[in-house]
Parts: structure tokens; sequence; C-alpha cells
């Protein structure tokens, strides 16, 4: 491909060279750069591309694009852009194709339930005969493959990649989830959501190498109002108006509010052993009775905009119904059979507000006890583990303080921070080091009646100790548990 085509969508300036050339790749990490390739020079908070221009110019590369002025080989023709980033977006999509174009696009963003209502939208859409991609938290599924994700959203030159083999896969439709540093960092920059979903906003991610207030924060997140074509928002957040301010879209709403679009009325909670599931009725644009196998009120958030979602699919009611009824996601309120008297279920909670809300939100299932098994991570902010300590202390009947990924810090010293915040409430804890001991633990004193949750680790399958990584998924803790010999 010309670079002349690749560069179309840009506005920059030739330092040197000519545009009217072949290019034969595109690449941002200097290790990938191959002979007759565009290397795009990014600027990190670890590392700056700028750095390894005389590496990618030595192995071959046609043309190189950055944002500060470089001396460059005379061969090598030089492009200057203001934003590098915003550059690797409008480039990568060019280079693949714009594949978007084949895709019906949907993105979600918001501070809690984008990966259960990416999940659930893709279990309504697949279950109506359609092809869904998926890019997330969890994992990306293009067709081609199955990649486990690094990042919410991945690099732009990625999400591009992705589309494409999305569309040569045969794929009609995409549902991702769409971080606010994807809109910091211009991952998705380019693209036109043909729907936007917006979840909530609350206060996080706020600090060093991520927002540096809550403003930026929520001004990242809003970008997908104004870069979609219908917007899709919770209408009870009470930041509704700031959320919608600016927006440069047709907008529906969902909730519990008589105004929504979607509106949920006379929720009703599910429980009986081992299982705990949510009813409603969904109203307003469309009419039904749903019932979903995710407990707590924030899965009739997520089902109400994936069924907003779908309505604009002329997704069939008893499709909706059927596909809700089956949707799962890896590690979010992820129910596994223990007992036939007690309920056992695998959260992602990591901090504070996570698991304020799932607590809050199983408390309402009236538990004989409510325990809760959790540790925090090693190397990061100690107050995460003074706030989850308190609160677990506040809203549990019983704590089991574990190990999480401890990385380079002593398990017990990270246990001995939540243990300070415990002790500011009069919850009962207990200590145990070792996590696969503690879910021995919880499993094998259950009690009738019970709702045990394993939080913090959620989908991921790996624990981190003193810089490795070691295998460590609960599921398969928990069955190797239950296939031991009684004592």
């Amino acid at each position: 491909m010309k670079l002349s085509a690749l560069l179309k969508d840009l506005e920059y300036e030739i330092l040197q060279g000519e545009t009217d050339r072949e290019i034969t790749g595109v690449a941002y990490d200097s290790r990938k750069v191959e002979p007759g390739f565009l290397f795009v020079a990014l600027k990190g908070a670890v590392s700056d591309g700028h750095r390894f221009i005389p590496d990618v110019v030595s192995k071959g590369a046609a043309a190189v694009l950055l944002e500060d002025p470089a001396d460059v080989d005379e061969n090598v023709t030089v492009i200057r852009t203001d934003n590098t980033r915003r550059g690797l977006a409008l480039v990568s999509a060019a280079w693949f194709g714009y594949p978007a174009k084949s895709l019906k696009t949907i993105g979600i963003t918001g501070t809690k339930g984008k990966t259960t209502s990416t999940y659930m939208i893709r279990s309504i859409l697949e279950n109506a005969g359609h092809k869904t991609g998926l890019i997330g938290t969890i994992e990306c599924i293009t067709g081609k493959r199955h990649i486990k994700s690094e990042n919410t959203t991945p690099e732009s030159y990625l999400v591009q990649e992705y589309f494409r083999e999305m569309a040569d896969a045969g794929f009609d439709s995409v549902v991702m989830e769409v971080s606010s540093q994807a809109f910091k960092m211009d991952r998705v920059a380019g693209i036109t959501f043909d729907y936007g979903i917006f979840t909530n906003i609350e206060p996080d991610h706020i600090g060093p190498n991520e927002h540096e207030s809550f403003e930026e924060y929520l001004d990242c997140k809003k970008q997908l109002l104004k870069n979609c074509r219908v917007g899709i928002v919770n209408r009870d957040d009470e930041r509704f108006e700031q959320i919608i301010e600016g927006a440069a879209c047709a907008l529906e709403t969902y909730g519990f509010h008589s105004d929504s679009d979607f509106m949920a009325k006379d929720a009703s909670l599910v429980s009986k052993p081992g299982y705990l599931g949510i009813s409603y009725h969904a109203a307003g644009k469309i009419d039904l009775d749903v019932e979903i196998d995710i407990p707590g009120k924030f899965s009739i958030y997520n089902s109400l905009a994936a069924i907003a979602v779908c309505y604009h699919f002329g997704v069939e009611k008893d499709d909706i119904c059927k596909a809700l009824k089956m949707a799962s996601v890896k590690g979010r309120v992820e129910m596994v059979k223990v007992s036939d008297e007690f309920t056992l279920m695998i959260d992602y909670a990591h901090n504070a507000m996570a698991l304020e809300s799932l607590l809050s939100t199983l408390r309402e299932y009236n538990p004989h006890r409510l325990v809760c098994l959790f540790g925090c991570g090693g190397n990061r902010d100690r107050q995460r583990r003074f706030e989850m300590g308190e609160i677990s202390g506040k809203l549990a009947d019983l704590t089991v303080i574990t190990s999480d990924n401890p990385r380079n810090e002593e398990p017990q010293a990270i246990i001995d921070d939540i243990k300070t915040g415990m002790e500011k409430t009069d919850g009962k804890y207990v200590e145990i080091i070792d996590r696969k001991d503690a879910i021995r633990y919880v499993i094998r004193n259950g009690e009738p009646g019970d709702i045990i949750i394993l939080a913090g680790k959620g989908h991921e399958d790996y624990q981190i100790i003193k810089g490795k990584k070691y295998p460590m998924d609960e599921r398969v803790l928990i069955q190797e548990i239950l296939a031991e010999k009684p004592e």
C-alpha cells in the first residue's frame, strides 16, 4: 500500500522524502519492524518510541511517523503529526481496509458493568443468528482467534487487526469494552460506533499514569457519546445530566426511571439452594418478562442495556429472554456449584467500590451468613487494603483474609494492612495465607443458607509471587478440593 494512502486521514507534514512509496507493513513496536515498514513512534509512560528510530532505520524501515523532529537517514521518509497515537489509529484503519465499515459496532463504557453487558449482548445476538465478535477485559473473539486480553481495550493497531479478522470470518457485528484509557490514548480514534452504551460513572482510575481527576476521567468516558450514532445511557445514574452534556448522537435511556425508553418494573429476587438470580418486567419500547441467572440489581441494568441494543437489531423477544437466561461471564458473580445447601461464587471485585457493591447486593438475599474471602495485590496502593478490610468487616458476617497477587511484597504484610481496616469494625475474620487452603476452609465450613464469595481474582487464572506468574484458577482449586478424601 502506498504511504500516501495510509496517511490520507491524517493532518501531517513531510519533513523529508516522498509519500509515493510502497509500504509493506505498519509497526509501533520497534522489534517488529521489517524492511519496507512504516514505524509509528509512540510516547508512553515508560518509554518513548522516538528513541528507537535509529534501530528501525537499521532494520530497513521505509518511513517514520513521529511527533518530535529526529535525525533520520535521508533514504527514509519522515512524517510529522501532532499526535502519533491518533496517527497510529487512523493509519491502522487504512492499513486493514477500514474493517469497521463491514461491521455493526457496539462500544460500551462506564465504571462498572462493561464486561457483563458485553457478554449479554453477544449472547443475545449470537442466539438470534448474528456472528458477533468481542473485544474486552477477559478476551477477544475474532472468529480466527480467542486471545486473552492484556488491556480492556487493546492498542489501536490491534483493534483494527481484530476487526479485520472478524470481517474476514463473516462476522456482521462486534461488541467491545471501551475504557477511559482507550479514549485518552486514542485507541479508538476514527471509529464512529453504531451504538454506544454508557453504563454508569463513579470515581475510579484516578492517580499516577491514569487520570489526574474525576473530571478528566468523566470527560474521557463522554467521548463515546460524541463518537457514536445512537447513545444508550443509564437514566438512573446520579450524574446523568453530566454524562449526556455535549453528546453528538441520538440518545436513548434505560433504568427504573419513569422516563426511561427501556424501563425495569416489578423486580424480584430469585433464591434457592445453590442458586441466586433476579427477575423483572421490561417496559417502554419493549414488553417482556426477564429472568437472569446473575444476582443483583446491577444485573437488571446490564441486561436492560443489552436489550436496548438488541432491540435495534430486531431480535425477537423469545431470543432475548432465552439468551439472557444462558448468559454468564467468567469471574463476574460466577456461581460454582459445590453444595445443595449453600451458594458459592467467584467475582473480580478487587477494590473497595466493587466489593461494597457486591456485598450489598448479596446481603439483599438475606443469607444465613455472608462469607467474603479476599486478598489484595502487592505493590499497589495500601489505602485499598484498609478500605476493603473495613468494607468486608461491615458487610460480611465472616471475612477470610488470604493472598491475591502479592507480587514482590510479603503476603503477611498485605494481610496485616487488611486487618487494620477490619479492626475499625466488629466484623469476624480469620486469616489463611494460602489461597487454596482458604478456599478449602470456606467450603468445608459452609453452613446451610450461606452465600460465600471468592473475591478479587475473577477470571484471572494465575498468581504473581516474587515477580513470577504461577498457574492458579479458582475453579480448578475448587474441583481439586471437592475431589479430596475427607480427613
